[in-house]
């Protein structure tokens, strides 16, 4: 089974919530992920951020429904690591 290891997303998020309650609501996604946020540029309502998602196995569809659900929309998946672990016979 191929395991999604890292993402980076470009994401434009409104103000709130902020990038704190963001991110902590992403790493609550599943176990052992590290999220990371960089805001690229802020207009009156908005923020154009990048997201970076590290953990042994990410959920790329619960990921987005987070996002969804915060009133954020995903713009581009811009970085992708996978990984298919050899299986000892």
């Amino acid at each position: 089974m191929v395991l999604v290891k890292k993402l980076v997303l470009d994401v434009l998020k409104p103000h709130q919530p902020n990038a704190l309650e963001f991110c902590k609501a992403l790493a609550e996604v599943g176990d052992n992920y590290s999220v990371n946020l960089m805001v690229i540029a802020v207009d009156e309502k908005t923020e154009s951020v990048q997201i970076v998602v590290e953990a042994p196995s990410i959920d790329f569809d619960a990921l987005q429904a987070v996002i969804n659900k915060m009133g954020a929309s995903l713009h581009s998946i811009d970085e992708v690591e996978v990984n298919n672990p050899s299986v000892d016979t």
